[in-house]
């Protein structure tokens, strides 16, 4: 009968073990409520216990903390109240119950905007994820704008693809071109309803292609790609960053699918001006506004 009890005992140890050893391959994924008034909207519901917004920060990063220390990779997830109400309501959930936060966490966690959780600071951990959200929802945006053009009347062509192409083709030969060196790259395009701002950060070796994450190779070509469709008087400006020589600005605008160089005159003019108020800017110290160069980029065969 000992014998017996202690099998069962082993058995239960090393069930509780294998649980704890699966809990830590299994991800993680925490709901951020990022400002004070998207608090305050979730303060309306009964199981929100938290009464300040200071003191559940600290929570969630002390939180983050502790799964950090579990082995247990962590993502954080913009937590919108509004979107909250709406999926609740469509989903026929209950608002103020704890499991459907959970599960409006899991469905942001698949398709919205995230930060992995890598030790860094919560007030550094904030605008990353505004920011990754801001952009994300921009290429949503752009992406609804394409998708909506249609059909080209002349040849058939479905408009956004052809424009997303032509700004892939823009986008490489501009890499392509611009030679070694970290680049940061910025496409303003506007529309009817929005001014559209894609950002993208690369690098390239003396010998090697650039190196570019796929999904912001992706959200630059969009928006680009909305002023290749709609002739919108877009832009992109390039600032490249190499060891031992001051950085350099480039810049171009977007002309019927193509980017022309602006000069170093409009460049300056561009970098060094507010754009919000139209005041002078002072230039920054260690920076050459140089004029945009040829990225050898094949005119477009027609223009739709």
């Amino acid at each position: 009968m000992a014998h017996i009890k202690q099998t069962e005992r082993s058995r239960r140890r090393a069930g509780t073990s294998m649980r704890r050893a699966l809990r830590r391959e299994a991800p993680s994924t925490v709901g951020l409520l990022v400002d004070a008034e998207d608090f305050a909207a979730m303060r309306h519901y009964r199981t929100f216990t938290f009464e300040d917004h200071a003191v559940y920060l600290q929570q969630v990063e002390g939180l983050l903390r502790t799964l950090a220390a579990q082995g247990m990779h962590t993502t954080v997830a913009l937590f919108d109240p509004e979107d909250y109400a709406e999926f609740c309501a469509e989903s026929g959930l209950e608002p103020d119950e704890r499991t459907s936060r959970s599960r409006f966490t899991a469905e942001i966690a698949a398709a919205g905007a995230t930060v992995a959780y890598t030790g860094q600071p919560i007030d550094t951990l904030i605008p990353l994820l505004v920011s990754r959200a801001v952009r994300r929802a921009t290429w949503e945006y752009a992406t609804m704008l394409l998708a909506g053009l249609g059909d080209c009347a002349a040849c058939g062509q479905d408009i956004g693809r052809a424009a997303f192409d032509r700004a892939s083709h823009l986008l490489m030969r501009l890499l392509d071109t611009a030679g070694p060196g970290t680049h940061h790259l910025v496409c303003s395009t506007p529309t009817e309803n929005e001014q559209l701002l894609a950002v993208l950060h690369t690098a390239r070796d003396m010998d090697g292609p650039a190196r570019l994450a796929s999904s912001e190779g992706a959200e630059f070509a969009t928006v680009l790609a909305v002023g290749v469709a709609l002739e919108t008087q877009g832009g992109v400006v390039l600032r490249t960053t190499a060891p031992g020589a001051p950085d350099r600005v480039h810049g171009w605008r977007l002309h019927r699918g193509a980017l022309l160089p602006l000069t170093a005159g409009e460049v300056f003019s561009a970098y060094c001006t507010d754009a919000d108020t139209g005041e002078p800017v002072s230039p920054e110290s260690g920076v050459e506004y140089c004029a945009g160069f040829d990225i050898g980029a094949d005119e477009p065969e027609a223009h739709h």
